[in-house]
């Protein structure tokens, strides 16, 4: 796997212990006060997984705290 992919100016960077990409961003929060990503960050994220499966991988953008967007390799 590539060490590194920018899409839309955002940095993934390669996590081989745990299969995925991951960056990091701006925390926001929703309705209900639940963190959330930046949504410039999640589109791009969005972007990186159609990319990865139209290479043939499978792929899932998932987000967690603190502003952190991963895209799974399953």
């Amino acid at each position: 796997m590539e060490q590194v992919r920018r899409v839309n100016g955002w940095k993934f960077t390669w996590d081989e212990d745990n299969e995925m990409y991951e960056c990091r961003g701006a925390i926001y929060y929703d309705d209900e006060h639940d963190e959330i990503p930046e949504p410039a960050l999640w589109e791009a994220a969005l972007q990186l997984e159609q990319q990865l499966k139209d290479e043939g991988y499978v792929a899932e953008a998932q987000h967690s705290e603190k502003g952190w967007v991963e895209v799974m390799l399953l």
